[in-house]
């Protein structure tokens, strides 16, 4: 697989995305006047990732390649739509889109991991998923400024057209790609959802770095339901200034994502993914203080330590699960991990209704110190799974 043209599809892609992500709230707060509908957005792009394991059953069914290629031309059909919602009773055209979107994305995952997983060797993994995870983060980085610049003088219609633009572009980069594909099941083959699961928790790898997944990403929820209570209470700051700590963490999650694939070349999975959980229990205590240059410093160590143990998880997956199941591993492992997240954001905004944040992160804070414990004492392993000895 060529690599940069791969990754240019995922700028491309990732750019429209998330503007278009950006805008949804906004967009629905403008007509409505409804915090709750904007709120909403949200989790109608999330809700899919419940679906993960069915959806990832129907990657493992037919070819990975054509399969983003289509996904991706049928979003560039789809979000011309949208054009369509310029009153508020027409609000629900646009969360029909989103849901769609994000059952779109969750196949988009899966896919995407499958076909690296049978395209490249095991040692490029690591490095090809980290340096998705910085082109991700950089352009989060840059979109945010454009969606918001475009919505504000035109309205959400030319976002979803230039959304539909990069799905279009990226759907012509993957049909460039050239690929290796992993053996897909003939028609008399049954393709089973659970089978998707079963290598997660027959590998004591795989299962304890899913769980230290799904554990971060519970926690990262917390933490992120705290952060106006931080900028406001804690900094005494405007609740815009979270977007400069949200900037500072995807600067410190780009060159996590750099670091990631050379890292993997000389650690085992489990190893990257306790060093990030334990910077990501650094930063978040560090969060209590009420100092800008610690809450900065702060919002770069998450930004470094959170994506670490996402990224670990992902390659072990794909490291040690056969290639013709990765599409089903991928979708079960992306929902355990990430499900967690969604709860946690609500469970934590009820918790910073009665917890005081300086008590609340640090808590937080050994929680994942203690879980990074745990990761590291784990028994040393071969990536095929088996204990080392001597």
């Amino acid at each position: 697989m060529r690599l940069p043209l791969y990754l240019c599809a995922v700028l491309v892609s990732g750019f429209g995305t998330t503007a278009m992500w950006l805008v949804s709230g906004i967009w629905v707060k403008s007509l409505t006047g409804s915090d709750s509908l904007a709120a909403l957005t949200a989790f109608a792009l999330w809700a899919p990732a419940l679906l993960g394991p069915v959806l990832g059953a129907l990657v493992d069914r037919v070819p990975r390649r054509p399969l983003l290629v289509v996904l991706n031309l049928a979003m560039a059909a789809l979000l011309p739509l949208l054009l369509w919602v310029d009153r508020p009773e027409r609000v629900w055209l646009l969360f029909a889109v989103l849901f769609v979107y994000g059952t779109q994305g969750a196949v988009h995952e899966a896919a995407e991991a499958a076909l690296a997983a049978g395209a490249l060797d095991q040692e490029r993994l690591g490095s090809f998923n980290g340096l998705r995870m910085t082109v991700n983060e950089a352009m989060k980085l840059v979109a945010p400024l454009v969606a918001a610049g475009l919505f504000a003088r035109y309205g959400g219609g030319p976002v979803a057209l230039l959304d539909a633009a990069t799905f279009a572009l990226a759907a012509g980069v993957f049909a460039l790609l050239r690929v290796r594909e992993a053996r897909i099941p003939a028609g008399g083959e049954r393709v089973r959802v659970a089978d998707g699961a079963r290598p997660l928790w027959d590998s004591p790898v795989l299962r304890a770095l899913v769980a230290a997944g799904a554990f971060t990403m519970f926690l990262a929820g917390l933490n992120g339901a705290a952060i106006y209570a931080v900028v406001d209470r804690g900094l005494g700051h405007s609740p815009a200034y979270a977007g400069v700590l949200y900037a500072v963490q995807g600067a410190g999650s780009v060159v996590a994502g750099l670091a990631a694939g050379p890292l993997l070349r000389r650690l085992p999975e489990r190893a990257l993914a306790a060093a990030g959980l334990a910077l990501f229990a650094v930063g978040v205590a560090a969060r209590a203080l009420p100092y800008d240059a610690v809450a900065l410093v702060a919002s770069g160590v998450i930004g470094v330590g959170l994506p670490w143990v996402l990224i670990a998880a992902m390659t072990a997956v794909q490291r040690r699960v056969p290639a013709e199941l990765v599409g089903r591993a991928a979708g079960t492992a992306n929902t355990l991990v990430f499900v967690p997240n969604a709860v946690a954001l609500a469970v934590g905004a009820g918790l910073v209704a009665v917890v005081d944040m300086r008590v609340l992160l640090p808590v937080v804070g050994v929680a994942a110190l203690a879980g990074a414990a745990a990761l590291s004492a784990a028994p040393a392993t071969r990536r095929d799974g088996s204990p080392t000895t001597g």
